[in-house]
């Protein structure tokens, strides 16, 4: 028999009153134009789920996998510029 434990650290790891640290929401600020890159290919890639992909949406597509991975590469040349803690490179 497999014992009931409580999730006590899951359930409060989202309380209300524990709220994002400036540096997450930092973080995340620099992480937006990935995630909006990355939102814009995935909603070209679900338009073409249920039909043949035209000349059109083949070249949405491939724009939104470059504009990915332009956001991407920008983001790791630009968190490569910052040292990491502890003097590590």
């Amino acid at each position: 028999m497999n014992p009931i434990v409580t999730v006590q650290d899951a359930v409060t790891a989202f309380a209300d009153w524990i709220e994002p640290t400036a540096a997450e929401l930092d973080a995340i600020e620099q992480e937006m134009p990935l995630i909006l890159a990355d939102v814009d290919l995935l909603d070209a890639q679900i338009a073409t789920l249920d039909r043949t992909p035209t000349e059109l949406d083949a070249r949405r597509i491939r724009r939104a996998r470059r504009r990915a991975l332009a956001a991407r590469l920008a983001l790791v040349n630009r968190t490569a510029d910052t040292s990491l803690p502890g003097g590590a490179a």
